[in-house]
């Protein structure tokens, strides 16, 4: 067998059962061919980081298993798809990259579309490597998922010169076993020690992250939490990992976290992060705690932040050993209805204070009401929301009650404007019996915008809400009718400019998704205005309606 189809043949076998492409004349359109031929569904949108996009969302919402896979070529359609590469990377994003690269004989001698992957790629990657010949693909292919599905989550690339794509493999030397996926334990003594210094914390609380979601762990952490009487803070790329609507709950960390999240987080004497890297900037600073730090990497372990307690192994694993340990040395865990009333008192204050935006009436329409009365139209239980870094993540973070795993799809290490497409697009293809929901800006549409075709015609129906508010970032102002550019792409589109015709904008939105039919909605909101008077519309301030910004 040729080498393409070697690479393909062991796709279908670890269970891929599409792939998102671009074409570039050589190894990319070697591999598309070959995947038509194995019976590998080929979705080629228009622009290669949206190729990546697409994987990376649907790799976050299927926690990797299985990992999303994308095909992007060598030369220019490589270096297109570095950012979406980067931004996987920082966000611990387990896909799996398979680009082009110079035949052999010519590396190293700059010709017409020369790219060197393995040194561009080095830093945005796990591993990246070379198939420099044929009969090293399943060698090659079997380190890439071993790498993919263990440890750290992280992109893994492999690519291939245009000539390998050609290159005869015996069938007697194609030998392939799909790779399993092993899970560690932590250390019983570790365990030991951790569970008592949280049972002799006076107001500890839990901080779960992404890799709580990567390891399916929320059923432990919510046993764990309930056992003990804990409050819940997640970080924003961990939301959804507690049931936002639980009484333990306090929300989200981070710039955009709410006030409960913030309250409950200062008056922590220790706290318990699983999953969670502990990296300072927009996060949780943890100075001044105590600190027990759950990963199944020792990179993260006393990066940022002393680790006063570390336990190095599987969420899942690790919550059911703390569990255990915790019944061990208490009789029945604990119970705090005090703690309950205090989370929802100050949760109802948060509210009672931002309703008067969530609720508001004003012309241009404020973007809160937006995003309040969607979630109170939607079935949030089958839903999966995303949305764009800036003002759409700011806004929308802070009022969005994730009640299941992937329900929301928290990201932004690199923040690359225009991602949330793609992203909507994989989580889609995941779950595809959810309304998948991106919420965007018009500057951030100007970036992959066009690409809204690519769900029309790759039969992936997703639901766009565009706040057009004419600007970007207070810059230059911006012009267009995207409503209209859906309808031409052949989606469904519909502009709403009065506060009472949302909800009713939403339902016919929804009733078009549900037929097969990807739709977008403008909404005509208040132009971005200077800072001293934008302080009551972005949460993230905090200088309006509730105190300044604590950055939790």
């Amino acid at each position: 067998m040729k080498g393409q189809t070697a690479i393909t043949n062991i796709l279908k076998a670890e269970g891929v059962e599409w792939v998102t492409c671009y074409p570039d004349g050589g190894t990319a359109s070697n591999l598309i061919a070959a995947c038509a031929d194995t019976g590998i569904r080929t979705i080629q949108p228009r622009c290669e980081r949206v190729v990546v996009n697409i994987a990376d969302g649907f790799t976050r919402v299927t926690n990797g298993r299985p990992n999303g896979v994308a095909i992007v070529g060598g030369g220019q359609t490589a270096g297109v798809a570095f950012s979406g590469i980067s931004q996987a990377f920082s966000d611990n994003v387990p896909m799996l990259i398979l680009g082009g690269a110079p035949i052999r004989d010519r590396v190293g001698q700059r010709q017409i579309q020369d790219y060197d992957p393995i040194h561009t790629y080095l830093k945005v990657t796990k591993w990246v490597e070379t198939i420099n010949y044929a009969y090293r693909v399943p060698e090659l292919m079997r380190r890439a998922f071993t790498y993919l599905r263990n440890g750290r989550p992280s992109p893994v690339v492999l690519v291939s010169p245009h000539d390998v794509m050609y290159e005869e493999l015996p069938d007697e030397v194609f030998r392939y076993t799909p790779i399993s996926r092993w899970t560690t334990p932590g250390n019983p003594h570790d365990v030991t020690v951790a569970v008592r210094a949280i049972l002799n914390a006076k107001t500890p609380l839990i901080y779960a992250g992404e890799g709580t979601l990567y390891a399916e762990a929320w059923d432990e952490l919510r046993e764990f939490a309930e056992l003990l009487q804990v409050p819940v803070m997640t970080t924003m790329k961990g939301k959804s990992v507690f049931p936002e609507n639980h009484p333990l709950s306090v929300g989200h960390g981070g710039r955009t976290g709410p006030k409960h999240a913030a309250h409950f987080y200062h008056k922590a004497d220790l706290v318990f992060c699983i999953g969670a890297s502990l990296q300072r900037g927009a996060g949780a600073d943890m100075s001044g705690r105590v600190i027990i730090q759950v990963d199944v990497d020792e990179y993260y372990i006393n990066k940022d932040h002393i680790s006063d307690y570390a336990i190095i192994g599987d969420a899942k694993l690790v919550l059911r050993q703390v569990i255990e340990e915790v019944k061990r040395q208490t009789t029945n865990g604990r119970r705090n209805d005090a703690m309950v009333t205090e989370i929802e008192n100050v949760k109802n204050e948060f509210l009672k204070e931002w309703m008067p935006l969530l609720t508001s009436n004003e012309v241009p329409i404020n973007s809160l009401r937006v995003y309040w009365d969607l979630m109170h139209t939607v079935d949030v239980k089958n839903t999966i929301i995303t949305h764009e870094p800036g003002s759409a993540r700011d806004q929308l973070c802070p009022f969005w009650e994730a009640i299941t795993p992937r329900g929301y799809l928290g990201w932004g290490g690199h923040s690359g404007l225009g991602s949330s497409l793609g992203l909507t697009m994989g989580a889609k293809l995941a779950r595809p019996k959810c309304l998948a929901i991106q919420v965007t800006g018009d500057g951030a549409f100007g970036y992959n915008g066009m690409d809204f075709e690519t769900s029309i015609r790759e039969k992936i129906p997703i639901l766009t809400i565009v706040i057009n508010n004419h600007s970007i970032s207070g810059g230059v102002p911006l012009s267009g009718k995207y409503a209209d550019v859906a309808e031409a792409l052949g989606g469904y589109g519909e502009r709403v400019e009065k506060p009472d015709d949302i909800i009713p904008a939403i339902k016919r939105a929804q009733k078009a998704v549900n037929a097969g039919r990807s739709a977008l909605l403008e909404v005509i909101s208040r132009p971005r205005q200077r800072t001293e008077d934008m302080r009551q519309y972005w949460p993230n301030m905090r200088l309006g309606l509730t105190p300044p910004p604590l950055y939790v």
